[in-house]
């Protein structure tokens, strides 16, 4: 089994590395890579649903409480929309690190979970690392190769796809994947909760009405909640109101606004709270956005 892993590895990692240098979308619709020479800072970004595999290196991740190390015996599903802190701890020029990720697509699990007989919930949280498996490697070494013959990719690509999604509803986290396709689960009830957030992020936020909004009682919100995204819900609000901010000093919107414009009542706090997130204050930080030295990308 491990011999098989190995090659499986090698083989993605050699497939990966001739079709990518830096961060781009691959000519499969859904498929990232990312290719880095260095060691990179702690970024701060928004996970979509994604299944990431390391192929070389290290990736650590924080959401909320929780930090959580992949690297090629360990791949990393999000289920859910969450803020997060991203970064390479494992690359150098001889060694760069090497990921792929691909987009979590409901509908294809949905279509899928028809065939699929049902299995345990798996973790309660909406992300985790789980260990990597021949049997998953497979399909992906199979979809990667589809680079290599581009005219094969509408056809094939769509089947891959869907057979790396069923390993992955076998996996460990098989119970959460199932919540991305459904919407009167836990996590789908979760999600309702965070679109509002996102939609509503510079007002001011009542659990209450989150919690009317996902169709819970206040006490049973907050619970999943925290037990989904890793933060209580104003933590997440927070979090989407920082990064938000940032989106627009990055557009050379007027530092001392941006506090107010995405819903702080005190210039100071929004100011020690964008420090606090991103390593400088929003003035400063600006700067160095324009000048194009920081990213906001936590993805893998």
């Amino acid at each position: 089994m491990f011999n098989a892993m190995q090659g499986h590895l090698e083989n993605l990692l050699a497939l990966a590395s001739r079709h990518a240098d830096g961060a781009v979308e691959a000519a499969i619709p859904g498929i990232a890579i990312t290719v880095a020479r260095q060691k990179t800072q702690p970024t701060v970004g928004m996970f979509q649903p994604r299944f990431c595999l390391v192929l070389q290196g290290a990736k650590e991740v924080t959401i909320g409480d929780r930090c959580m190390r992949y690297d090629p015996t360990r791949y990393f599903i999000a289920s859910l929309e969450v803020p997060a802190t991203g970064c390479i701890i494992e690359a150098d020029a001889n060694h760069p690190y090497v990921g792929l990720s691909m987009v979590l697509d409901p509908e294809a699990l949905a279509a899928l979970l028809v065939e699929t007989p049902a299995s345990t919930d798996g973790d309660k949280a909406s992300f985790a690392v789980s260990p990597v498996t021949a049997q998953l490697l497979d399909p992906c070494v199979r979809l990667m190769a589809l680079l290599d013959t581009p005219r094969d990719i509408p056809v094939l690509a769509p089947m891959l796809k869907r057979e790396i999604l069923y390993r992955l509803l076998q996996g460990p986290q098989g119970g959460a994947l199932r919540q991305i396709a459904n919407a009167d689960g836990r996590l789908g009830q979760v999600r309702r909760a965070i679109a509002w957030i996102r939609e509503h992020f510079d007002q001011n936020l009542r659990v209450e009405t989150l919690a009317a909004v996902a169709g819970m009682s206040t006490a049973s919100f907050h619970r999943h909640f925290k037990a989904a995204t890793a933060m209580s819900p104003l933590q997440y609000q927070k979090s989407i109101r920082l990064q938000q901010a940032r989106l627009m000093l990055a557009t050379k919107r007027d530092a001392a606004r941006v506090g107010y414009a995405v819903g702080y009542e005190s210039a100071s706090q929004f100011s020690r709270e964008y420090a606090r997130q991103f390593g400088l204050p929003p003035a400063r930080d600006a700067l160095r956005l324009l000048s194009g030295a920081a990213t906001a990308d936590a993805s893998a």
